[in-house]
This record gives C-alpha cells, sequence and structure tokens, in this order.
C-alpha cells in the first residue's frame, strides 16, 4: 500500500470546519458566488457569445433559487469575516499542482513559440482556430443535449423520482419542497452553469493561442502521454482538492457546495464539480484545456459524459443507476449525506465486483481503479457499510439485479 502522509492530505490553514450541505445563514455568501459566476462567464466568453446569456441566466436563477429552497437569514459573508480564507484557497490549489499541469502549459507555450519563429510556414492558426471553436461548440451542444434528454425524463417521472428520494437520506428535504419540478429545474440548471464554467479556461486557451497543422500529429502524441500521467496523479490530487472542499468553509460555500446542493442526479454532473470549483480545477489544476483541441474535445466528451452517467443515483429513471457501476464504486455515499470517500471511490479489486464490469476498466490505472485505497489509508474507510449496502438494495428494487 502506498504511503500517504496524512500531514499533506489534511493540512488546512484556515479555520478547519466540515460542510456537506448549506444552511440558511449562507444566503448571502451564495448570493455573491452566484454573481461571481455571472462575472466569470462573462469575461470568459465575451458579451456577444450565447453561451454568456445562458450562464448569467443560470446564475441568476441560482440567486433566487437558494431563498425559495432554503430560506435565509442575515449573517455576515464568510469572506467578510475570514478574507485571509480566500488566500488560503489559492495557495491550497497552487501546492496541489502536479508535473503535469506545467508540462501542459510549456507544450502549448512552446507549439505557440515555434509558430511565432517560423511566420512563413503554412500552420493555418486561423483554419485551426475556427476548427477549435467548432469543437468546443459541438462538444457543449451534444452535453447540453443529452443532458436536456435527461431533464426531460426526469420531469417525465417526477412522481418516480420523488419516490425514490423519499426512501433516502434526502427525504427530509424532499417533504420542505413544493415541487418536484423546481428541484429537477435546479440540478439541470446547475449542471448547465458548472459545465459552461468549467470549459471557459478551454474556451480561453482556444481564442488567445495559435495552434498549428503542422505540429498536430506531435501534440496529439505529447498530449496522449501526459494525459496518461495525469490519470496516474489525478486520484491524489483530487483526494486533496475534494477533502479540502468539504474541510475549508469557503472552499465548501463559493467552490463545491453547489454539487451537493442539488439532488443526487445525472442531471448535475459535470466531473464532480460545483459552479465556480471547474474554473479552478480546470484552470489551476488540470492540463486538459492547454491540449490540442481535438485531445481537449475528445477528452471532456469521455469526462463529462461519464460523470453524468457516474452520478445517476436515482435509480429507475435514464440514464439509470448502473449496479455494477455502484457495486465497485461508493461516490454515491457521498451524496446521501456521508462525507468520506474523498477520492473518486473505486474498489475494483473488492469482494461481489461484477468480472465484466471490472474488465471494462482494463485501460484506467490502478491508481483509479483502486482509488479507494487512499481513504482507507487516510480516514480508515471501512468498504463494508450497511448504507451502502441499503443503496445497492434499492437500486436492484429499481433497476433489477446485475
Amino acid at each position: 500500500m502506498t504511503d500517504y502522509d496524512k500531514s499533506k492530505y489534511h493540512r488546512i490553514y484556515g479555520e478547519s470546519k466540515r460542510r456537506i450541505v448549506y444552511k440558511k445563514t449562507d444566503a448571502f455568501d451564495y448570493a455573491l458566488m452566484s454573481l461571481l459566476c455571472a462575472v466569470v462567464v462573462w469575461f470568459s466568453y465575451g458579451r456577444d457569445n450565447p453561451i454568456t446569456y445562458i450562464g448569467i441566466a443560470a446564475s441568476l436563477w441560482m440567486l433566487v433559487a437558494f431563498p425559495v429552497r432554503h430560506g435565509w437569514a442575515p449573517a455576515v459573508p464568510l469572506v467578510v469575516r475570514r478574507p485571509q480564507e480566500i488566500l488560503y484557497s489559492i495557495l491550497y490549489k497552487v501546492e496541489n499542482l502536479k508535473w503535469v499541469y506545467f508540462f501542459g502549459i510549456a507544450v502549448l507555450l512552446l507549439e505557440n513559440y515555434l509558430i511565432r519563429i517560423t511566420p512563413t510556414w503554412p500552420h493555418h492558426v486561423e483554419l485551426m482556430r475556427k476548427i477549435a471553436l467548432w469543437l468546443f461548440y459541438l462538444h457543449f451542444g451534444a452535453i447540453t443535449a443529452y443532458r436536456t434528454y435527461i431533464y426531460y425524463a426526469h420531469l417525465r417521472k417526477r412522481a418516480h423520482v420523488r419516490e425514490v428520494l423519499l426512501q433516502t437520506v434526502w427525504k427530509k428535504n424532499i417533504e420542505q419542497q413544493r415541487s418536484m419540478a423546481v428541484e429537477i429545474t435546479h440540478a439541470y440548471l446547475t449542471g448547465i452553469l458548472t459545465h459552461i464554467i468549467l470549459i471557459a479556461p478551454w474556451y480561453i486557451v482556444i481564442t488567445h493561442f495559435d495552434f498549428s497543422v503542422l505540429f498536430v500529429v506531435a501534440t496529439l502524441a505529447i498530449n496522449f502521454f501526459t494525459q496518461s500521467q495525469h490519470l496516474k496523479l489525478l486520484n491524489a490530487w483530487y483526494y486533496r482538492d475534494h477533502w479540502l472542499s468539504h474541510n475549508s468553509e469557503f472552499d465548501f460555500i463559493y467552490l463545491h457546495g453547489s454539487h451537493h446542493d442539488a439532488i443526487p442526479s445525472g442531471l448535475i454532473g459535470v466531473a464532480g464539480n460545483g459552479h465556480l470549483e471547474g474554473f479552478t480545477r480546470h484552470g489551476l489544476g488540470a492540463p486538459i484545456p492547454f491540449y490540442n483541441p481535438l485531445m481537449a474535445m475528445f477528452i471532456y466528451n469521455l469526462e463529462i459524459k461519464g460523470d453524468i452517467d457516474a452520478h445517476q443515483y436515482i435509480p429507475g429513471v435514464f440514464p439509470g443507476a448502473d449496479i455494477n457501476r455502484q457495486t465497485v464504486a461508493q461516490h454515491s455515499m457521498h451524496h446521501f449525506g456521508r462525507l468520506k470517500p474523498y477520492s473518486f471511490g473505486m474498489g475494483a479489486d473488492k469482494p461481489g465486483a461484477n468480472e465484466d464490469y471490472v474488465r471494462k476498466l482494463k485501460y484506467l490505472p490502478e491508481e483509479l481503479k483502486n482509488s479507494i485505497r487512499i481513504d482507507e489509508e487516510l480516514d480508515g474507510f471501512e468498504w463494508n457499510s450497511k448504507m451502502h449496502a441499503d443503496y445497492l438494495k434499492l437500486v436492484e428494487k429499481y433497476e433489477g439485479p446485475q
């Protein structure tokens, strides 16, 4: 087993305060966060981009939805009470950076340098930018269409969605809400807004840097290598960032909390991020935005579509809660009120795992397939629990046995 340093992965500078749900007293902070989402969207995409207006509309929904769904209580915002938490959060991100992040940037800068010193070569940078933008919008359109169909499926079976959630830790929350359609819509717009902000760094790279036709094969090969190394380091990076998301009150309220505020449906799936969190994680964490647009689109398609499917924790409604996936992964528990696991929560080598499903994971590095090991070592996580067993029974009830 890898020797993980708890003092490194659980280090915190500010006040440690575990959070997994919003409170009424978070209303002012949440409002500031929603306004900041609109600002990030505006400056990332510009005022003439239709995505800007979609993002701002979704931000305004969040601004109104919080007091409607949670109520509100007057309180001095956290950023006023402890402004140093902003600096701490930035330090956490920088300290957690892996070498692949810098390598991805270096390759992009090298390509741009070579383009600058060879102006007579047929780089066709404008053609490449047009292709990159087409790939960007094709990606956003395809994922949004998929998410919209899931939204339709949930609305059509909203009585079923309510029935399932009433059998979980969400029971009290659902009983307090007047409309299941509002909860489903909130989850849908949470996914839309989070997606827009997560791919904003990619859009900035596309519109501010050049790509050469001549270097496509080389950059794709280097990007493939970079991504293979990124996947090996991803779980350890994610564990640290995710632990902070629930133990740093600032990180929870402003970055990650919105990911837990909506119902546990595939509608919210965007690589496990909250609204602003995608911008920080993919602007100051993952190397993907700096890849050649062909590679970036391919990875974002796999990652976000896969995250949508993986976050469908309401069985019996499209795209379905795959019992084989839920057997080897315990991230579902994280959306049903338990803080742990902080990692991706996969245990492909655990008893009861479907062999056919495990074989599908053969291309993933060991660090991801058995990512739960970091939780077991750092947090004493125990795989077998009544909570997970009860959830698997719920999935079997509505989806059938594996």
